[in-house]
């Protein structure tokens, strides 16, 4: 067993077995940017990772060198637990920044092009359709389609062959609401009925917080950090941070008046209530002859979170 190194807290440690992706101080340099630094990331089987970062933080380049469409300038990927990449890379399923689909071909005819040219002759293609809610557009030319149409018709193609783990590069970017809700539903629908492995990257936080089991926080090539979606809201929670003369006291006072969720850490007592009520306990301790020296809000959501970690 091993512990995931991180910036902050670690993640629960699991078996190496668990992973479908691990990279180590995986790197790419371009002759004028570092695109990719030292990365180390773990995406364990039958999660939702959500890779989120800046546009140009190297979201799309470390997806592409677990791809293999660009190559490492140092360190390693490992996929479901093997150095074998080739066959690994077998088990994968990747929409990269935009379907290329054939326009003036139906989307039927789009599914066969593609498991001809990938091998595959098990896949129920008009099946896969309905499934990615594309059932009734079968026939439809392509080219025609909406772009959550040909986004939902992307991932059809990259579901081709049944692969354990899909990789998704900024599916929902220039979405309308409705086709943002279609992907996001089809997304969860994979997950969960299917048991598909996601890595999704994303720059939209609101839309990927409805998705994610774990979140990868990527900025200027660095990966910042790993956590959990549960470890996440916890962090998230806003809250007030209490100095005073007397913490013990303060403690039985701010219980004794509805103030539930209390710990002490580091002499600094912590609760989870909102700033609204920072002047009621203020009031309360002072009244009480308990010297209050700081009195701080905290928290105050994923947003917060994320540009704290991101840097603005």
């Amino acid at each position: 067993m091993e512990t995931i190194k991180t910036m902050g807290p670690a993640l629960t440690p699991w078996d190496r077995s668990e992973y479908v992706i691990e990279t180590n101080a995986l790197t790419k340099r371009f002759p004028k940017t570092l695109a990719a630094d030292r990365v180390d990331l773990h995406v364990r089987r039958g999660d939702i990772y959500g890779l989120i970062g800046k546009n140009g933080a190297g979201k799309t380049t470390v997806m592409k060198m677990i791809l293999g469409i660009l190559t490492p300038t140092a360190g390693s990927i490992s996929l479901f637990g093997s150095d074998a990449l080739a066959a690994g890379r077998k088990r994968i399923g990747s929409l990269i920044e935009a379907p290329g689909i054939y326009k003036n071909c139906t989307a039927l005819e789009n599914l066969k092009r593609f498991a001809l040219l990938s091998g595959d002759k098990t896949t129920d293609l008009v099946g896969l359709l309905q499934f990615v809610g594309l059932g009734t557009a079968a026939n439809r030319r392509a080219g025609a389609f909406s772009l959550g149409m040909k986004q939902r018709l992307g991932i059809a193609i990259a579901l081709i062959g049944d692969p354990e783990l899909l990789i998704l590069d900024e599916p929902i970017n220039g979405l309308d609401p409705a086709g943002i809700k279609e992907i996001r539903e089809l997304i969860l629908k994979l997950n969960r009925e299917k048991g598909v492995t996601m890595m999704i990257s994303s720059h939209l936080l609101d839309e990927l917080g409805k998705v994610a089991t774990v979140y990868g926080i990527i900025n200027g090539g660095e990966l910042v950090e790993e956590v959990s979606a549960a470890e996440l809201a916890e962090r998230s929670r806003e809250g007030l941070r209490i100095r005073t003369s007397d913490p013990k006291r303060a403690v039985a006072l701010l219980r004794e008046n509805g103030v539930a969720e209390i710990t002490v850490k580091e002499d600094a007592i912590v609760t989870h209530v909102g700033a609204e009520r920072a002047a009621e306990i203020n009031a309360l301790l002072v009244k009480a002859g308990i010297d209050v020296s700081e009195l701080t809000n905290f928290g105050g959501g994923f947003e917060d979170y994320f540009i704290q970690r991101l840097g603005k």
